[in-house]
């Protein structure tokens, strides 16, 4: 009885187990839609980091550097100016160059040379930022057209085999499922990313916009 009973115990602990998910499997029962729709991913992190730490990078500015500018400006010093600016690879440098370098002509045409310059180096940090807005609108679809095909495949079998029993339906619409939902989840991330990326670019337009109102400001001083 006792040996019975403890056989019992073990059956029903055996059946209640959890059944450990594979979700790498699970991911690859989407169909072929799911392939295209990972690539797309790695190439959406790819761009994003990519994008993130270039912009990053151009947007950083030493104070020093726009402290000593100012200075060599004030004191009329246009050749140390210039070879201040030059030295310094930025995107804000450069804008500042060009400026430098058409001092003494018409302000009209130093604003021209600076907004130009501008356009320039912002378009630099836009590279690829249209990929991204791509790919947050075609994973999603890919996504779509994977359980649509799932699907037509699932009642063409109904029609041919004749089986039509809810577990039959059922797997094949949640491996479907699995498609939309892998292509929803990399079209918000690039979504999100491309988004993230260009409020970066908006804040540097900014800062931009400030330091070149500040560079105007300073040629005036020598002159008061």
């Amino acid at each position: 009885m006792l040996l019975n009973l403890l056989l019992q115990v073990t059956d029903s602990t055996a059946v209640a187990a959890p059944v450990e998910i594979n979700y790498f499997s699970l991911l690859l029962k989407g169909g072929f839609v799911v392939y295209p729709i990972l690539v797309l991913l790695l190439i959406t992190i790819y761009l994003g980091f990519e994008r993130y730490f270039f912009i990053k990078s151009a947007s950083q500015m030493d104070s020093g550097f726009i402290r000593s500018l100012k200075d060599n400006l004030v004191r009329g010093d246009i050749r140390a100016a210039s070879a201040l600016a030059k030295g310094t690879n930025k995107p804000i440098s450069r804008i500042l160059e060009k400026g430098i370098n058409r001092i003494g002509k018409p302000v009209k045409d130093i604003e021209s040379a600076m907004e130009i310059q501008s356009n320039l180096e912002v378009s630099k940090m836009e590279k690829n930022m249209g990929y991204l807005g791509l790919i947050a609108g075609v994973a999603p679809t890919l996504g779509f057209v994977g359980t649509i095909s799932g699907i037509i495949r699932i009642f063409y079998e109904i029609s041919t085999t004749g089986n039509f029993t809810i577990e039959t339906i059922s797997n094949g619409l949640y491996e479907k499922m699995i498609a939309s939902f892998t292509g929803l989840i990399v079209g918000l991330i690039a979504y999100a990313l491309y988004h993230g990326i260009n409020m970066m670019i908006d804040k540097f337009s900014i800062h931009l916009q400030s330091t070149v109102m500040d560079f105007f400001d300073t040629l005036n001083e020598p002159t008061r």
